[in-house]
């Protein structure tokens, strides 16, 4: 039984469950409000324009007893697209402005290009510069190059 809450509890800490559990309740809220977005501002959009918020009367028909709607497809297809127009415009495209706002002002500075000379070459540099302001020449393997 130990093992079990053990293996639970790995479970329940692990990154991706959280992360997981945080996306269902943001998900669950951003429903709201996009339904509100399409129901409330969209939809009235259509009737003023159309008469009706919806297509469900167009193209209705009964064969047999058994009543088709066309309309209603209509209908979700068209909610379909304006809660993806909905969703796109007001949060994907802002987003996306805005992580691309993130990136070009966090962006590093270029560094300067390295030093191609070692400290060899350095100390040598600094050796012949003494020794023409001393006006002495340099002997030995010291000041070949």
């Amino acid at each position: 039984m130990k093992q079990v809450f053990a293996g639970f509890r790995d479970f329940i800490s692990k990154g991706n469950a959280i992360e997981l559990a945080v996306g269902v309740v943001i998900g669950s809220a951003f429903t709201g409000l996009v339904n509100a977005l399409v129901e409330k501002l969209i939809m009235p959009l259509i009737a003023a324009i159309f008469g009706k918020p919806d297509f469900d009367s167009v193209g209705n028909f009964t064969i047999n007893g058994a009543d088709f709607s066309v309309g209603a497809v209509i209908t979700a297809i068209v909610n379909f697209l304006l809660i993806a127009l909905a969703l796109y415009f007001c949060i994907v495209l802002p987003f996306n402005k805005l992580r691309e706002f993130q990136v070009k002002h966090s962006a590093k500075k270029p560094e300067a290009p390295e030093d191609p000379r070692t400290e060899l070459d350095v100390l040598k540099e600094i050796q012949e510069a003494l020794q023409a302001q001393n006006g002495t020449t340099g002997s030995g393997t010291h000041a070949q190059k």
